[in-house]
């Protein structure tokens, strides 16, 4: 099986051909060759093209230039090293771990717009605390949409994760506490509950979103435990409005970036946690349940930059 530092890489090299070409696996610009005003130019576009911003790409840029001032013979490896440095200073206290918190269950809810890949990556989650020996069971609280409940009822089938679900329309409030209830009496460790994909800008939708928290309150005053935004990485910047809005309004605790492995924009991972400071749990780098990891700040600065684990 592929690590995930190697997908990380297969990704960018497929779908961000400027930081490929500068980061390669042959070194690229950034190989052994010695630093000049066009790479520093190519670099400085081909950090802004993928989302990383004003603030971490001036940094960056910054101390590379400092590092040059030093060393007029300055390597490219080098300089790959300090943006990755520079990219894991930024992203301290991003990762995020989900201890057992002795609640039982313990309710993670899942938010975010359609497309996302919310009902997937739930049941990926689900499938993944299973393995790890942590009791799980699905919530399809996704009634808006016709086709999510056989969309998760066909993921839990494939994985044998146990799942409660309701007829398309039903109440999401009920089939949350429904599953609350069914987790409960079966001693399960962990709840994931799937919730409709909606627009952040649908003040009726985001007021459904509300009432499923109302209603896991009656059953548990600290429920949900964790309120995570799934985003698509593809996205770019527009993941941070979106982030913002769900904050707000909802109360986020933490998030899981989505499509990682085909997107040209995965710095507005960056972007989000130092607007919000919302630590990152999880990426999906792929189709397979296995695809979806734990967040590592090590693994994806050393990839974007090209460098070695």
């Amino acid at each position: 099986m592929k690590s995930l530092f190697s997908k990380f890489r297969e990704g960018l090299k497929r779908t961000t051909p400027t930081f490929h070409r500068i980061f390669g696996e042959s070194g690229g610009i950034f190989g052994s060759k010695t630093l000049d005003a066009a790479s520093l130019e190519e670099l400085e576009e081909a950090l802004y093209g993928a989302d990383f911003g004003v603030e971490t790409t001036a940094e960056i840029l910054e101390e590379i230039k400092t590092a040059l001032k030093k060393d007029k013979e300055l390597l490219g490896l080098e300089a790959a090293r300090i943006g990755a440095t520079v990219l894991k200073r930024t992203l301290q206290g991003s990762e995020g771990r989900l201890e057992p918190s002795g609640h039982i269950p313990e309710v993670i809810c899942l938010v975010g717009i359609n497309g996302s890949g919310k009902t997937t990556t739930a049941a990926k989650l689900a499938h993944l605390f299973d393995r790890e020996g942590r009791s799980t069971l699905l919530g399809a609280c996704d009634t808006f949409r016709a086709a999510a409940n056989e969309q998760i009822k066909t993921w839990a089938e494939r994985l044998q994760i146990d799942l409660v679900a309701s007829h398309h329309g039903a109440d999401a409030g009920a089939v949350a506490f429904d599953a609350y209830q069914a987790a409960a009496s079966r001693n399960r460790q962990i709840l994931v509950l799937d919730t409709a994909g909606r627009l952040h800008t649908k003040a009726n939708l985001m007021e459904e979103l509300k009432k499923i928290r109302r209603v896991l309150q009656k059953l548990n005053g600290t429920a949900p435990h964790h309120s995570w935004l799934v985003v698509d990485g593809s996205l770019g910047t527009n993941s941070i409005e979106q982030a913002r809005v769900f904050h707000r309004d909802f109360g986020l605790s933490g998030l899981i970036i989505t499509k990682l492995d085909g997107t040209s924009r995965g710095g507005a991972l960056a972007g989000i946690f130092q607007e919000l400071k919302l630590p990152i749990y999880f990426v999906g780098m792929g189709e397979q349940p296995e695809d979806l990891q734990p967040f590592s700040v090590d693994t994806y600065a050393n990839a974007i930059f090209g460098l070695e684990e």
